[in-house]
């Protein structure tokens, strides 16, 4: 194996390792969440560095290799789409924290179960593991015939997320008392569906990287899986 595709193998390894990080941090957060462990949440802050840590050495490996390889076509835009894969990692990750910062501050900790139910927070928060799971696989195999069934699942957690204002409103006017609660729920579901949003981003890099072709501003994804510019 030559010496650049040895870098290159290194630096995808370290996305790699990033992003299962990632996912662990978000199992751990619904986990927290859904059984109010403050020492889990409290294990998933104390991880927040090593994301950090991960993206900013990603970030170096991906610009060293540029200015010395000086790669074009598909080695570029896979440097590329693995930088911003990492950015937005980053993000998630800041997000998971959030999960485990409500879970710290017991803001809840007496709001009724039936509640968290109607939100369906934990279906989100496995729907939203689910995206970030098979995105991982779509890179992978540099496979995007399925890009289209993962974004969909975004418009899933859009949809619980403009159901809870409502949810939480009937909620607080007969229980006053859980007013403080209520907004801090609205405020976590809020981080839980913009994760969403970031898996999204993430799809759109990589069908960047292996197809060339941008979803941005324009470019779509239909659920059929059928790619169109």
């Amino acid at each position: 194996m030559k010496h650049i595709e040895k870098e290159m193998v290194l630096l995808k390894n370290s996305v790699n390792d990033m992003w299962k990080l990632v996912i662990s941090q978000l199992e751990k957060a619904k986990y927290a969440f859904l059984h109010k462990d403050i020492g889990c949440a409290l294990e998933i802050v104390a991880k927040e560095k090593r994301v950090d840590a991960f993206e900013l050495k990603i970030d170096s490996d991906g610009e060293n290799y540029i200015a010395l390889y000086s790669p074009v076509a598909i080695d570029l835009r896979l440097v590329l789409s693995l930088i911003k894969i990492s950015n937005t990692l980053e993000r998630i990750g800041d997000f998971a924290v959030s999960v485990a910062r409500h879970v710290i501050e017991e803001d809840c900790n007496k709001v009724s179960e039936t509640l968290i139910e109607d939100l369906r927070i934990e279906e989100m928060i496995e729907t939203l593991i689910g995206m970030l799971s098979d995105a991982f696989v779509c890179l992978e195999t540099e496979n995007t015939t399925f890009v289209g069934k993962i974004l969909s699942k975004d418009e899933e957690v859009n949809q619980i997320y403009r159901q809870a204002p409502e949810i939480l409103t009937r909620h607080m006017s007969s229980h006053p008392e859980d007013i403080r609660c209520g907004l801090s729920l609205l405020l976590l579901i809020r981080k839980l569906e913009r994760i969403g949003d970031h898996c999204s981003n993430i799809i759109e890099e990589i069908v960047f990287y292996v197809d060339a072709k941008v979803l941005k501003h324009g470019g779509k994804v239909k659920i059929d899986d059928k790619i169109t510019p």
